[in-house]
C-alpha cells in the first residue's frame, strides 16, 4: 500500500491510498475555493449527560447532485471535483462541511472507489483490504490528535438512510468525547468484570458461538452473528475472534480474512428481500475503544451492520418509543433474521 498526502485548494488534507507502490499522485486542485469556514460547537446536555454537535454551516452542503456533478468522482477535464486526479483507488479528505472541526474534533470522507455506480459489495477483496488499511491508518493518525477521544469509521448507504451523495463512500469522525453508546458498553463491561471476573465481549461472542442459532458467518478469525437483543430488523455484529481494542491491533491473519467475510455479509444484505428488490439501505459502523479512558483494555473492536428496511417496501421508523424513550421494538425475531441471512448465501 502506498500513501500520498497532499492538499486541496482551500488547504484541506487529501490522502490517496494505492495498491501499487509506484503510483504517482501529483495532480493539483485547480478550483478557486475559499477557505473553509465552520461553526462547529459541542454542547453538553445536562439532563442526559451526552453531547450534541451544533453545526449550522452544514445546511449549505451538497445535496443530491446529478451524477455528472458528483464531487467524489475523479476530476475529468474541466469537471473538477474534490479528487484532483483522474482516477484513484481509495481517497480520504477532510470534509468541507464537517459536523466536527477544530477543537470540536474532525470529520473526513472516505471514497471507496472511483466507480460512481459501484457499491462496497462490488469491490474486490484487494480493494476492500485497501479500505481496511485506510481505516486503520486514519485511526492511528487521528489517535495522535489531542482533540480526538474516539474514532468512528462508518458508511451510510442508501437514500432511506439520508445519504445525499450517491457515490460509494463512508466517513470518519474524530469525536472530542466518548460517544453515548460506547459509554454504555464500557459501563456494562466494567460491571460484568466486577461481577464475574471475565470480559463481557468475550462472553457475548462465546455465548453466540455455543448457541449457534444467530450465527450468520464463522471464519477462522472472524465471527458474524445477529445479537440476542437486536435493535434493528436485520442487524449483524462482526467480531474478530482475538479481542483487540481498535483497528490498529488486528493481526495480519485477521486483516487477510476480513474482506472475504465482510463482502459476503454485504452481498447477503442485498439478497434479504429477494430478487428485483432495490439495494438494501444500511449503516455499517465500526466500534473502537476510545483513547485515554479507564476500561479501554476491556473494550472489543467490532463492526455493527444493520438496515432500517423491515420487509419489502417497508421501513422501520424510529417513532414514539424509540425516539422519545430510546426503547426499541423489533418486528423481526433475531433468530429469524439470522436464518434468512444464512439462506441468502452469495452464489
Amino acid at each position: 500500500m502506498k500513501k500520498t498526502v497532499t492538499s486541496l485548494a482551500d488547504g484541506r488534507e487529501l490522502i490517496y491510498y494505492d495498491s501499487a507502490d509506484d503510483t504517482v499522485r501529483d495532480a493539483i486542485d485547480r478550483r478557486p475555493l475559499d477557505a473553509v469556514s465552520t461553526s462547529s460547537e459541542v454542547r453538553r446536555d445536562p439532563l442526559l449527560g451526552d453531547s450534541v454537535a451544533i453545526a449550522s454551516h452544514r445546511q449549505g452542503r451538497t445535496y443530491h447532485p446529478p451524477a455528472n456533478e458528483c464531487p467524489l468522482c475523479p476530476s475529468q477535464g474541466d469537471r473538477l471535483s474534490e479528487i484532483p486526479d483522474s482516477h484513484y483507488d481509495v481517497a480520504v479528505f477532510e470534509n468541507r462541511f464537517p459536523s466536527l472541526a477544530g477543537d470540536a474534533g474532525r470529520c473526513e470522507v472516505v471514497c471507496f472507489t472511483s466507480d460512481h455506480d459501484a457499491s462496497f459489495a462490488d469491490l474486490t477483496e484487494e480493494q476492500a483490504a485497501l479500505v481496511l488499511e485506510a481505516w486503520t491508518d486514519r485511526t492511528a493518525e487521528l489517535a495522535e490528535l489531542d482533540q480526538v477521544t474516539q474514532v468512528f469509521c462508518f458508511e451510510n448507504r442508501g437514500a432511506e438512510i439520508g445519504v445525499t451523495l450517491g457515490h460509494p463512500h463512508g466517513q470518519i469522525y474524530g469525536y472530542p468525547f466518548v460517544t453515548p453508546r460506547t459509554e454504555l458498553m464500557l459501563r456494562s463491561a466494567h460491571k460484568h468484570r466486577e461481577e464475574t471476573g471475565r470480559n463481557l465481549f468475550d462472553d457475548v461472542v462465546a455465548r453466540e458461538l455455543a448457541d449457534g442459532a444467530r450465527v450468520v458467518l464463522s471464519g477462522e478469525h472472524w465471527v458474524a452473528f445477529v445479537p440476542y437483543a437486536a435493535h434493528w430488523p436485520y442487524e449483524v455484529h462482526l467480531y474478530p475472534r482475538r479481542r483487540v481494542a481498535d483497528l490498529r491491533d488486528l493481526d495480519e491473519a485477521a486483516r487477510t480474512e476480513f474482506p472475504q467475510i465482510y463482502l459476503e455479509l454485504l452481498r447477503r444484505f442485498d439478497r434479504i428481500f429477494g430478487p428485483g428488490e432495490p439495494p438494501t439501505p444500511y449503516i455499517s459502523a465500526w466500534h473502537q475503544a476510545p483513547f485515554r479512558v479507564a476500561g479501554r483494555e476491556d473494550f472489543a473492536l467490532h463492526l455493527e451492520l444493520f438496515t432500517i428496511r423491515r420487509t419489502s417496501g417497508k421501513l422501520k421508523f424510529l417513532a414514539g418509543s424509540e425516539s422519545g424513550m430510546s426503547a426499541f421494538i423489533n418486528d423481526v425475531p433475531p433468530e429469524a433474521a439470522a436464518q434468512r441471512l444464512r439462506e441468502v448465501a452469495s452464489e
